[in-house]
């Protein structure tokens, strides 16, 4: 025990940033205790099987929700603002800031609290599902969250397993069993996993029940691919039998038991301690980039806003500081107020002159975000071209508060098997001596038989040449792992039945080697099935061959090949080899090795996954020879796998080559064009995957984000174990900046052909040790992320392979948290991306075969990769400009519409005197400009939408949150200060020559209308609720009859209100102040000519800077609204896209001619824009 356990401490896997496991756990099988004497019994406790994704329970929703929502810096300063309009008396009445709050927080948590219990449900449907436990020798049903670690399960074909095991005994007298971790590493292929050797002979109920043995193994640890343990079983005797347990003998939760009819297995971990419940990351908040900016936009004003409080407050005692000014008569302070101490009284004014001002910061604004993204959010799933047939399924929106990120992101992280491909490998043609054979079509259901031969040596095979064809094709028969199933339908699936027959199909955990014995079969060759251990094929004259199956040695990712030893009928011995060309080629002694070399670099280029095959034939002493090298190796206690490899090198030389082989990993339809898409809207692709390295450097090259030209660096174990990953690393980094300096490539396009394309590929391994921390004393360990992060930033695309699941995560927090911060998106379709996706700052889930916690983990779920295209380039583009154009809008018509109320009290004493009536300052917001920006943010389409996904380089025009940075903001926030002043001061001017009328009123002698307070503050709203819905009319590009309606139906609502609001004694209202005084306005011809005057005063400066940089300086976007104008509207039909961008910067010389022209037709076209913009 001891022994085990310091070993254990010593050799335990680490994942990637995890922590070591040094401790140990002893689980009873059945919960028996081992007979007296042999060890103490000393029972443990372990946490039942149920499984929690849910956020919340029923008795912490309320407080942790508040909690979480006030943690918003907006949200907490409206409660603050409403505390103080209760405790203190201010202007205006604390409903107006608390009920806007109450709405949004009630929203938000029915959304969330709806969101969660979805994922309540989810995690009942999984915990109440029933599996079978051997309890007395009898199988007793359990719901699966009362399972405990040490129970005997029996689990049936296609059944899930409920926790992690240990295969004890199968169905199968070899006692293997087949099954597919699709929902954890993404392999969909079917892997063979083997029982306790002293325990697979226990096959029913009661023989399990008479098992009594312990098990130690390491504690719980997110590595799916390591597993350190061993089993102690108690027979007669006094001492047990230890038997080693490794990853072969321990099946995932999560993954499904395949072509093998029951198994008895052991739970060794259970509930949130298995493998895929530690690979998961807890599902935090996501926050936007808009959203920060709104924060970041909310601190400024608040600042503004403190200002103007503090201005006014010290104003105002500077003002009451002479005696006579201190009150009027008609107000004397009470006694009350007069003994308050001055600072109480300031600090007082100063709430009172916050609140005053508090419209500066409007909770209407996030009310209307929250609305913009909730309904937005609809268009995704009404997406006709997003709906997919096959699957009945459109795209899902799992939350709204991320739309506009889809609009920003820099990188894009994907999974590959069933993301990018379909898992479906089609054998495509071989090579023989140089003959090209390519199967036959299937015509009418039959397949036909035999070859068409392209010669591209001799016209036809020689002798030998028919005999290494037919070795050839036997090879392929024999070589590999294959197994038979008859049964007519898999995964509900009807596969292999021709004209209603079922006919047998194969089974594998390759892909390829389905698609190679298919394909033979196609040939004329088929494999019948594996019985007594001798494989059957039937040839081309339809006889059965058996060959004994000797020796089988198994491929591993480092000799990259497989190898079988047969005994064919007549007695003669073969070995038969088929693996990589890099692993086959140096180990050839003879045969047509440079032309079956030229093929298969033919077919690479054309990215087909291609396998070479050799063989040898064995006398009796060399197979003797054989068998003893291997039994050596296989019972060796230590260094069994350096043993096994050393072996298997030395068998397999001296091969005579026969041929090569292409298999196409058929990608996903148009897979390829969406990288390409991506690649040219400036996006970084990364393709993380559990797959071998040669699988998913093929997939790359195929989808096309490998290209021809791009030299591939490898940065991998391989690699590493020749050289030190110091000189790796530094290495790679000066390889990738030998050529452009320090600059990296995010300055270029990345499909330059002034540069060299590189592309990256690392393995999981080697990633573990670039994450590591640096060691104590070690000055340069530490360096290492940021080596490897220069080398990824200087690297067109970037391939990690054998990733755990936790990596995956660990590799996109790596890029989230670089100097850069770049906008995350990490799409993917399995249980093994979930990390990932819940990582990235947004997550896409893909409706795949690989079962949905992909889809209900993420944020959006689509049913196909190349749907992503149009999200990114159309949807995320358009949410980008809408949300961007609503909060710089809301800031600047709320600066229009509170300064001249800070400049109103310079004009009144500082008196906390409103300018504008109660009503006006609350419907501002809610009803007068609330309607026309929402729709805005609802249907703005500045470009259209085929020109979007025509030309995906326009995404780069709003990368990086280029509409919402500092400059645009001080640009809108000056803007709005401008507007004021016009407002205030043309209403003030034009009041400025007034005289008393003859009944004691105040009347303005120019426009002969009434003048006062009210007046004069109707006047100012009137041109302010105009002016800033004029501009937002002058910013729309996309004109419908819903537009028209809202925009001049806004200002005319504004009128009639103020109409009935003026014109009739409410009897409700306890003051009358506005009665008569629109009409009264209305009445005064100048003033109608002096609200016109300021209108267009206010948005000249606007219209004469769009003007300016629409001529001087326009970008890609402005030029493709000029031309689509120009076109009316049919550019994306007639006009070539890449002469509308911007020409690059050169010289001035010769082209100053040129320059000129281009400049003048700039501004024809611009002149014309400028009346024909907004015309529907």
């Amino acid at each position: 025990m001891k022994c085990l356990k310091g070993i254990t401490a010593v050799i335990l896997p680490v994942c990637a940033g995890e922590e070591n496991w040094v401790d140990s756990r002893t689980v009873y099988i059945g919960h028996k205790v081992p007979p007296p004497g042999t060890e103490a019994y000393i029972p443990q406790r372990y946490p039942d099987n149920r499984i929690v994704s849910s956020k919340y329970t029923f008795w912490n929703f309320i407080p942790k929700n508040l909690f979480e929502q006030f943690r918003r810096i907006a949200n907490f300063y409206f409660l603050i603002i409403f505390l103080v309009q209760l405790i203190i008396d201010t202007p205006t009445s604390p409903i107006t800031s608390g009920l806007p709050l109450f709405f949004v927080i009630t929203v938000t948590a029915i959304k969330q609290g709806y969101e969660d219990w979805l994922r309540h449900k989810a995690d009942n449907a999984i915990n109440q599902c029933p599996v079978h436990v051997v309890q007395h020798g009898k199988v007793v049903r359990k719901q699966s969250r009362k399972l405990q670690v040490g129970d005997v399960v029996l689990v049936k074909e296609d059944e899930t397993f409920p926790c992690d095991l240990i295969l004890l005994s199968t169905s199968r007298d070899d006692g293997t069993c087949f099954v597919t971790t699709a929902s954890l590493d993404g392999e969909s292929s079917h892997k063979t996993y083997y029982a306790v050797q002293d325990t697979k002979a226990f096959n029913t109920e009661e023989e399990v029940d008479t098992i009594q043995a312990t098990i130690e193994c390491e504690q719980p640890q997110p590595d799916l691919y390591k597993f350190v343990g061993r089993i102690n079983i108690y027979l007669d005797r006094d001492e047990p039998i230890a038997r080693p347990l490794g990853s072969e003998n321990l099946l995932l939760r999560g993954a499904t038991l395949k072509n093998t009819e029951y198994i008895y297995a052991v739970a060794i971990y259970t509930g949130m301690e298995t493998k895929m419940a530690l690979n998961y990351q807890s599902k935090s908040q996501k926050r936007s980039a808009v959203e920060k900016s709104m924060n970041a936009y909310l601190i400024v004003y608040l600042c503004i806003l403190i200002s103007k409080a503090l201005i006014n407050t010290v104003f105002k005692y500077v003002w009451q500081a002479d005696p006579n000014r201190d009150e009027p008569w008609y107000n004397q302070k009470t006694e009350t107020e007069r003994q308050r101490h001055i600072l109480i009284r300031a600090f007082t004014d100063f709430l009172a002159f916050m609140v005053l001002f508090n419209y500066i910061i409007p909770v209407s604004m996030y009310v209307t975000v929250e609305m913009q993204k909730f309904l937005g959010s609809y268009f995704i799933s009404w997406d006709d071209e997003m709906f997919d047939e096959e699957l009945g399924e459109g795209a899902l929106v799992n939350t709204s508060d991320l739309n506009e990120e889809l609009g920003q992101v820099e990188y894009v992280f994907t999974d590959k098997t069933g993301t990018l491909t379909e898992n479906n490998m089609e054998f495509i043609e071989c090579c023989v001596d140089g003959h090209v054979y390519v199967p036959h079509a299937i015509c009418n259901g039959q397949i036909m038989s035999g070859a068409s031969s392209i010669d591209m040596i001799d016209s036809s095979p020689s002798a030998e040449g028919k005999e290494h064809e037919e070795l050839f094709f036997r090879a392929l028969c024999l070589c590999h792992t294959v197994q038979v199933k008859e049964e007519e339908t898999v995964d509900g699936i009807k596969r292999g039945i021709h004209q209603g027959k079922a006919t047998s199909f194969y089974i594998s955990s390759s892909p390829d080697e389905v698609a190679l014995v298919e394909g033979m079969k196609r040939l004329g060759f088929t494999y019948l099935r594996l019985k007594d251990n001798h494989m059957e094929i039937l040839n081309r004259e339809d006889e059965i061959e058996r060959f004994e199956l000797l020796e089988v040695l198994n491929f591993d990712s480092v000799r990259r090949r497989m190898s079988v030893i047969v005994r064919s009928n007549s007695g003669e011995l073969y070995l038969f080899c088929k693996g990589a060309d890099s692993s086959i080629f140096p180990r050839v002694i003879s045969g047509k090795v440079d032309q079956v070399r030229a093929r298969v670099e033919h077919n690479a280029v054309e990215g087909l996954r291609t396998l070479c095959v050799a063989y040898k034939r064995l006398s009796r002493e060399e197979y003797e020879q054989v068998c003893h090298l291997l039994s050596s190796a296989k019972l060796a206690l230590q260094d069994r796998d350096k043993k096994l490899a050393e072996a298997y090198d030395v068998i397999e030389r001296d091969f005579i080559l026969l041929g090569a082989t292409a298999v196409e990993d058929r990608l996903q339809d148009k897979a390829a064009d969406t990288i390409e898409s991506l690649h040219k809207a400036g996006m970084k692709v990364w393709v993380l995957t559990g797959d071998k390295m040669e699988t998913a450097a093929a997939t790359c090259y195929a989808s096309k984000l490998f290209r021809r030209n791009t030299q591939i660096l490898e940065l991998t174990t391989k690699r590493t174990e020749e050289q030190s990953l110091h000189d790796v690393l530094f290495d790679l980094s000066r390889t990738v900046l030998r050529q452009h300096g320090s600059m990296t490539r995010d300055t270029f396009s990345g499909l330059s052909s002034d540069f060299q394309d590189y592309g990256l590929i690392i393995d999981g391994a080697t990633l573990s040790a670039v994450m590591k921390p640096a060691q104590e004393g070690s000055g340069t360990g530490g360096n290492y992320k940021e080596i490897f992060l220069e080398i990824c930033r200087n690297c067109s695309a970037v391939l990690c392979c054998r990733m755990a699941p936790l990596q995956k995560a660990q590799i996109v927090k790596l890029i989230k948290a670089s100097k850069e911060h770049p906008i995350t998106l990490a799409i993917g379709d399995g249980a093994n991306d979930v990390s990932m996706i819940l990582e990235a700052h947004v997550g896409i889930g893909i409706m795949g075969k690989e079962g949905r916690q992909a889809a209900r983990n993420s944020d959006y779920a689509i049913p196909k990769f190349k749907h992503l295209k149009k999200m990114l380039l159309v949807h995320g583009h358009y949410y980008y400009i809408r949300i961007s154009e609503l909060v710089q809008y809301f800031f600047y018509k709320n600066v229009c519409f509170i300064f001249p109320q800070f400049l109103y009290q310079f004009f009144c004493g500082f008196s906390q005197q409103p300018l504008y009536d109660t009503a006006y300052l609350t419907l501002y917001n809610i009803s007068f400009t609330s309607l026309p920006i929402l729709l805005y943010s609802l249907i703005e389409q500045h470009i259209n939408m085929d020109i979007l996904k025509r030309d995906p380089s326009l995404y780069r025009d709003i990368a990086k949150n280029s509409l919402l940075q500092w400059p645009i903001f001080v640009y809108w926030t000056f803007l709005g200060v401008f507007d004021a002043v016009v407002f205030f001061f043309g209403a003030f001017f034009l009041f400025d020559n007034t005289t008393f009328t003859s009944n004691g009123q105040l009347m303005a002698t120019n426009t002969q209308m009434m003048f006062g307070n009210w007046t004069f503050g109707t006047l100012v709203f009137t041109v302010l609720v105009f002016t800033v819905t004029l501009k937002l009319a002058l910013d729309t590009h996309y004109w419908t009859w819903i537009n028209h309606f809202v925009i001049w139906g806004s200002l005319l609502f504004y009128v009639i209100f103020s109409l009935l609001w003026g014109g009739i004694i409410w009897p409700f209202l306890n003051y009358q102040r506005m009665y008569y005084v629109f009409m009264q306005m209305l009445a005064s011809g100048p003033a109608w000519l002096s609200i016109i005057l300021l209108i267009m005063v206010s948005l000249l400066p606007d219209v004469v800077k769009k003007v300016l940089c629409r001529a001087l300086w326009p970008t890609t976007t402005e030029r493709i609204q000029n031309a689509d104008k120009l076109y009316k509207g049919h550019l994306s039909e007639f006009t070539p896209l890449s002469s509308l961008h911007a020409p690059p910067v050169r010289g001035r010389g010769h082209n100053e001619g040129q320059n000129h022209t281009h400049r003048r037709t700039n501004w024809c076209c611009l002149c014309a824009n400028l009346f024909l913009r907004n015309t529907p």
